[in-house]
């Protein structure tokens, strides 16, 4: 039985969602975050030595970090889903998003996030003014060009299909998930991006996505 250690508002509930569109059995083991920190708890690192989500066990074997994680459970239970052929030019497209979605999509969006909470707790109240405005400076002239830049790019490769890796939906959609959601829900995806504003509609009238929302308990991007 696979177990995923499933943290709350992070990027383990489009684990969930593979693990639902894939049909396979699971059960699901919970974390809340520190409410202050947003931190993970540190009953994580039972799992695997940092302390982070998602992980899956399955059996003897568990498995860390989303791209990994997906490429495991489609090799070893997918049997040919969610996936291109292997000789395509669509399998190209695949590993690159999949691998795209942690190494540059993510890091701006996170920094994004450490800056809107810098002028909070715990940073001591006589340095809080300080550092709001600093942070905002970094998001106003770093941060929100950065990540334009990305949506713009995301949004350009939908031209062709509406999807990400050839004309079907594929595990790269699931991968591609959560920064879009991030992105759309801090403001950077609205009525200028038709083709992003599609697809996160489209993602989400998936039966598979509504009850990984229904098995995974509220989610919210914007703490």
């Amino acid at each position: 039985m696979i177990t995923l250690h499933h943290l709350e508002n992070s990027r383990s509930q489009r684990i969930l969602w593979l693990l639902e569109e894939l049909q396979l059995p699971y059960q699901i083991k919970r974390y809340q975050r520190n409410a202050t920190t947003l931190l993970a708890p540190p009953e994580l690192k039972a799992v695997h030595p940092l302390g982070k989500s998602p992980v899956i066990s399955d059996g003897d074997i568990t498995v860390a970090e989303s791209g990994a994680i997906i490429e495991y459970l489609l090799a070893r239970y997918g049997n040919g889903q969610l996936q291109p052929p292997a000789d395509s030019e669509a399998a190209r497209q695949y590993r690159y998003w999949l691998h795209y979605t942690e190494g540059s999509a993510m890091p701006p969006l996170l920094m994004h996030l450490v800056f809107s909470r810098l002028s909070l707790p715990p940073m001591p109240w006589l340095l809080r003014p300080l550092a709001g405005a600093i942070a905002k400076g970094v998001q106003k002239s770093y941060l929100g060009p950065q990540i334009r830049q990305h949506v713009a790019f995301m949004e350009a490769a939908l031209a062709e299909s509406g999807w990400f890796a050839g004309d079907t939906f594929s595990a790269a959609d699931i991968q591609m998930s959560f920064p879009l959601e991030a992105a759309q829900a801090r403001g950077f995806i609205d009525a200028r991006q038709p083709r992003l504003l599609a697809w996160l509609q489209a993602i989400h009238a998936r039966p598979a996505y509504q009850r990984a929302l229904a098995q995974g308990g509220p989610y919210s991007l914007l703490r």
